[in-house]
């Protein structure tokens, strides 16, 4: 098996938990979101971007952006629906400064939380 390669990430989220109001987030099971299919919902549903530029920002291919759209879909709706806290955390990406070829990095490499 080929390494994976490491996808472009242009924003850091705003915030990195969410759950449901009046419960405290021990009780509740956590989803993780990957950063990079965060930015994948943000780039396609947030943007409107079309999936083969938004692919080419993150520098991947387009069949592997929409199987990271796909998975982040379905975990915001098991959240919503189930009433899930959701954490956005972890991944394999770099941190890319607007849309020039310079990155950042989140801490500790590319796993764990920024």
């Amino acid at each position: 098996m080929r390494p994976r390669k490491k996808r472009a990430v242009l924003k850091q989220p705003k915030y990195d938990l969410f759950k449901p109001a009046g419960v405290r987030a021990s009780e509740l099971e956590q989803i993780v979101l990957l950063t990079e299919e965060y930015e994948a919902i943000r780039l396609a549903d947030y943007e409107n971007m079309k999936q083969e530029d938004a692919a080419e920002l993150m520098e991947i291919s387009r069949p592997t952006f929409s199987r990271l759209v796909e998975s982040a879909r379905k975990k915001i709706s098991i959240m919503l629906i189930e009433g899930k806290s959701l954490s956005i955390e972890g991944g394999n990406f770099n941190f890319r400064n607007g849309h020039r070829k310079g990155y950042g990095h989140n801490n500790g490499g590319h796993y764990g939380k920024f």
